[in-house]
């Protein structure tokens, strides 16, 4: 053969090649696919590495289970379990090779509305009947006067004593915590901080003593962070704002050096990490990213309690030759995914890590630095497994008065636009979208539609002032970037300006509500799940408690501009069909914000639809009505996207 008939041979099948992939389309799932919580979470080691614990949910029935695993013996225990509708496990530390701490969290009625309360347990995973014990009970502190809302607290695990941790507990009076040595054997704690200086938070050393407070004044916003310095007892004024009107430093913790304590602050509008001597006052920048906050948690090694990297944005920061080595293998073990390193043993022999990509769901995996042994432990979505998903691609679009706006653009396999497409802002406002799995994204392109998520302004992690438009901002900027970002898939003809909807939860609902008030052309529909319709109720039921000050800072209190802002009050103005979820019992939104909008809408004859999810939270926790919720939004959806009217 000759080299052009090669070539054409070569060109001809390339093109069969370029043919097919173009014209793939993927299956549409059952929505169960997507609606699954996820099979496992947070798995845990213990500190010598040979147990391992985790959260499973299962169904039928729908349950939550913490199971522990030996991992020498192969034995396979269900620790607890609960349905969710009246406890659930907000999370679980090992406290010792043998007892597990957890707190549960519950809901009471406060005032008006359902707040949030949590219990701190234990659990012997040895023990022949598995029993739970609360560890603050009536008679755990002496004199107590003050009984706590949050109970599980803790501040310091105290590894070299196995019998004992540190919480922060308000036992005398509200919102002033002291601390205090608890014994997890006898459920018995003795004080070794008393409450002081308006001090909210505090914090130990490596060394497992207390160093530092954080202070507010929930009325004026002056904040304080205290310190002890060396072998001094005394409390002194290390930083100091006010909250309401300052760029905060926050404290982050301590090295094994117990003078040395690593703080962020703003460095040019972006958050950078520093470092301290207190025994020197010398401050040293650490780690900055002119492009994005430096605001993740700290890293530390477990073998040698000294702090070795950050958590970032993009990808975890590591100054440890170690960690960055296994890190950097693992990488190029696994080069299609990103992976975490997320727990070790105390010896850092054993550890877990966890992969993911766009259109790959979480996979955990334990591995054995000593055998060389790498096993898969579980999948988080497995009814996901060789699904076709599809990758997210960073984009930037400019907003009206040249903001530049990132966010996510995720495309069905093969389409060819203009398509329908979801507009999906997140909730918050201060939080941001990134890349890496994430199912209501996959949820929405399998079913044929681009689904676009912006981190608007009010977005964290693009700077102090990015973050701080949301102040008063709710409907106003925020939302015109939303509307610049819809513009802009149009113009990009990426979405059929005909089969456009709006689609949020918590502030992405008050988003997807406002914008059928003040934009209803650019959308055929909107969806709102747990979303915020008044804001002026939400700042009047401030003043039941400790925040006002911080509620009517973001949002106002001029009360015909949080009118002017609300939903409920612009109801008139929608002619978009809506589609309301709201859980029963969520104690972040309360249900009357959808109850009322709801009825409001009803009342004016506007095309609304409203599904209450029984027993639900704000984060669709019980199964049931995760399935629900997916379920009516994939019908809401098809009968006013599939097709242009």
């Amino acid at each position: 053969m000759n080299i052009k008939a090669i070539y054409r041979s070569s060109t001809f099948f390339f093109c069969l090649v370029i043919f097919f992939i173009s014209n793939v389309v993927a299956v549409e799932l059952p929505v169960e696919a997507f609606s699954r919580l996820p099979s496992i979470k947070s798995p845990a080691l213990s500190p010598d590495g040979s147990k391992i614990a985790y959260l499973k949910n299962v169904e039928n029935p729908d349950l939550t289970l913490l199971i522990y695993i030996d991992l020498k013996s192969g034995e396979f225990k269900t620790l607890l379990q609960t349905d969710n509708l009246i406890n659930q496990i907000r999370w679980f530390k090992w406290a010792n090779n043998e007892t597990v701490l957890l707190a549960a969290k519950f809901s009471r009625h406060m005032n008006t509305e359902k707040v949030d309360h949590t219990q701190l347990l234990a659990i012997d995973v040895g023990a022949e009947q598995t029993k739970q014990r609360r560890l603050i009970n009536a008679s755990t502190i002496y004199s107590r006067r003050h009984y706590s809302q949050h109970e599980d607290k803790v501040i310091d695990l105290l590894r070299d004593d196995p019998t004992h941790i540190l919480i922060a507990l308000d036992a005398e009076n509200a919102n002033l915590p002291s601390v205090f040595k608890l014994n997890i054997n006898t459920a018995k704690a003795n004080k070794v901080e008393n409450h002081k200086l308006k001090i909210r938070q505090w914090m130990t050393d490596q060394q497992g003593f207390v160093r530092l407070g954080r202070a507010l004044n929930y009325k004026t916003g002056a904040a304080k962070i205290f310190v002890r310095k060396g072998d001094n007892q005394n409390w002194q004024i290390l930083f100091q704002y006010n909250s309401l009107e300052d760029a905060p430093v926050t404290a982050l913790g301590f090295d094994k050096n117990p003078n040395i304590l690593y703080y962020t602050q703003y460095n040019n509008d972006k958050k950078a990490l520093y470092k301290v001597d207190l025994s020197t006052d010398i401050h040293q920048l650490v780690f900055a990213d002119k492009d994005y906050d430096v605001d993740g948690a700290l890293i530390y090694s477990k073998k040698t309690r000294s702090v070795i990297g950050i958590h970032h944005i993009s990808g975890n920061i590591y100054w440890d030759e170690s960690r960055k080595s296994l890190q950097q293998r693992l990488d190029t073990a696994r080069p299609k995914t990103t992976n975490y390193l997320v727990d070790f043993s105390e010896d850092e022999y054993v550890y877990i890590f966890y992969v993911e990509n766009d259109y790959t769901p979480g996979i955990y995996y334990l591995a054995n630095r000593k055998t060389g042994k790498v096993n898969r432990l579980m999948t988080q979505y497995p009814a996901l497994k060789g699904a076709n998903l599809t990758a997210h691609k960073l984009v930037k679009y400019t907003a009206a008065d040249g903001t530049t706006i990132e966010g996510f653009l995720s495309l069905p396999t093969g389409s060819e636009g203009p398509i329908a497409t979801i507009l999906f802002p997140h909730g918050g406002p201060g939080a941001r979208d990134s890349n890496g799995f994430d199912y209501w994204s996959s949820f929405f392109v399998n079913r044929g539609y681009a689904v676009f998520r912006p981190n608007f302004r009010g977005s964290s992690g693009y700077g102090y002032e990015f973050s701080q438009s949301q102040m008063k901002n709710w409907g106003l900027i925020m939302q015109d970037d939303l509307t610049d970002a819809t513009n802009w898939l149009v113009t990009e003809k990426i979405a059929d300006p005909k089969r456009i909807c709006i689609v949020g939860g918590s502030y992405g609902g008050y988003a997807a509500a406002m914008a059928a008030v003040k934009t209803p052309d650019l959308f055929r529909c909107a969806v709102s799940f747990a979303g915020v319709s008044d804001l002026r109720n939400i700042v009047f039921k401030s003043r039941y408690y400790t925040n006002k000050k911080f509620v009517e800072h973001q949002m106002g209190k001029d009360v015909d501009n949080l009118i002017a802002r609300s939903p409920f009050y612009q109801a008139k103005r929608i002619n978009i069909p809506m589609l309301l979820l709201h859980g029963a019992s969520d104690t972040v939104v309360n249900v009357r914000q959808s109850q009322r909008f709801y009825q409001k809408l009803l009342d004016l004859n506007k095309p609304v639809e409203y599904i209450e999810l029984a027993d639900g939270d704000h984060y669709l926790s019980i199964q049931r009505n995760r399935h629900k919720a997916f379920t009516a939004i994939d019908e809401f959806l098809k009968q006013h996207l599939v097709s242009p009217k």
